[in-house]
């Protein structure tokens, strides 16, 4: 006699978690034919260049596993990099790893180092990996909002948020969603709150390459306070225009590299080995990171001077590739169904901030994505002109 087919039940261990809005978005996006400035990636090719370099690397025969923790090459690559553009020398055997991503990379930190129970501060609006990062460790988010109207860190609030119990906290400078840029007196001012404390840090500085106005980016590696606690982590995908390869870097302490490894060997191992050779040849050449502050700020005036034009209020822009709106004069909706009408009636993909919240709060702001062509940017304005 044939058993009926039977699929075990299971609790979820992440109940809250469904399809990311970002997907949402996208599906609507290509539905009704929109210009997508919903999700962050480029909609141009990278330097043709660093192909043909992962390319070069696959015909030397570099295609087996190479070592945990990265090839020489590129981990050697990243620390003089580290140490030219910040002033810190990484050591780059002990202290730098290479991982699949940037998410990887803070999901690994997180598993390394929270342990059930533990609390891990987040910064709201959050990118939306955290938290679901720390409910896999077992952690406890602590929520603490970034101070409106200009999103900036609460020093204050951060500090009554610590208790015996915090094992980390999460900033992410240039800040996505809301493209702000922590300054120095702000980074002085966390050193000084977290010295007596053994809280970690996780920085998260994927567009570390993308701070404008002539201002530098601050890098916890750069920031005596702050390195000796911090897990620093880059993406290669942002810098290179290459979102779709996921390679990033994690630079820490030995001591904290240590624990890092012991999980990233057992979550991911390794990573795609012709693309670190490529990588690691192209990052011989600093131009295309250092040219890359003025490509992107090109980019965000083209956008910011067309939007000015509608009845968007603009929000500051001072890093990453974001920008902003308010777009209280235009309509009342909600966020999530503003962003639905302007995709389908307006034909612009935008995200919801309230997406980048947990209790989903809506203050009448979305976020476009500036990191294309000028000629899909002038495309949406022209549509974003009806507005």
């Amino acid at each position: 006699m044939m058993r009926p087919e039977h699929t075990p039940t299971l609790t979820s261990r992440l109940p809250e978690v469904g399809t990311t809005i970002f997907t949402v978005m996208s599906a609507l996006a290509a539905e009704h034919g929109a210009v997508n400035l919903g999700q962050g990636f480029p909609d141009f090719d990278c330097d043709p260049a660093l192909p043909a370099q992962v390319s070069q690397a696959m015909a030397d025969g570099l295609n087996q596993y190479p070592p945990m923790a990265g090839i020489p090459a590129l981990r050697q690559a990243v620390a003089d990099k580290i140490a030219a553009l910040y002033g810190r020398r990484y050591d780059a055997e002990r202290e730098i790893t290479i991982t699949a991503g940037a998410t990887q990379a803070i999901l690994t930190a997180i598993l390394a180092v929270v342990h059930p129970g533990d609390e891990v501060i987040v910064l709201d609006p959050c990118y939306d990996s955290y938290v679901p990062n720390i409910a896999l460790a077992g952690g406890v988010a602590v929520r603490v909002p970034l101070a409106m109207p200009d999103f900036r860190p609460d020093l204050a609030a951060i500090a009554r948020a610590i208790t015996p119990r915090t094992r980390a906290l999460i900033i992410n400078s240039p800040h996505n969603p809301s493209a702000t840029v922590w300054t120095r007196a702000e980074l002085d001012g966390l050193a000084d709150l977290l010295a007596p404390t053994e809280v970690l840090l996780i920085s998260d500085e994927v567009y570390e390459h993308m701070v404008y106005d002539g201002r530098p980016h601050l890098s916890a590696s750069g920031h005596p306070g702050l390195a000796p606690r911090a897990f620093v982590v880059s993406s290669f995908g942002k810098t290179f225009h290459v979102t779709g390869w996921k390679v990033g870097t994690v630079a820490a302490p030995s001591a904290l590299t240590a624990e890092f490894r012991k999980v990233h060997q057992f979550n991911v191992f390794t990573v795609n080995t012709p693309m670190q050779h490529g990588l690691a040849r192209h990052l011989a050449d600093p131009r295309p990171y250092r040219e890359l502050p003025a490509f992107y700020q090109a980019k965000r005036d083209l956008f910011r001077a067309g939007l000015a034009d509608t009845r968007l209020r603009l929000l500051q822009s001072e890093g990453s590739y974001f920008q902003c709106v308010d777009y209280s004069a235009v309509s009342s909706l909600g966020e999530i169904d503003f962003c639905r009408w302007l995709t389908t009636e307006i034909g612009v993909t935008a995200i919801p901030l309230s997406a980048f919240y947990r209790d989903g709060r809506d203050q009448g702001l979305a976020r476009l994505c500036y990191a294309k062509r000028d000629e899909t940017l002038r495309q949406a304005l022209t549509r974003l002109a009806r507005l």
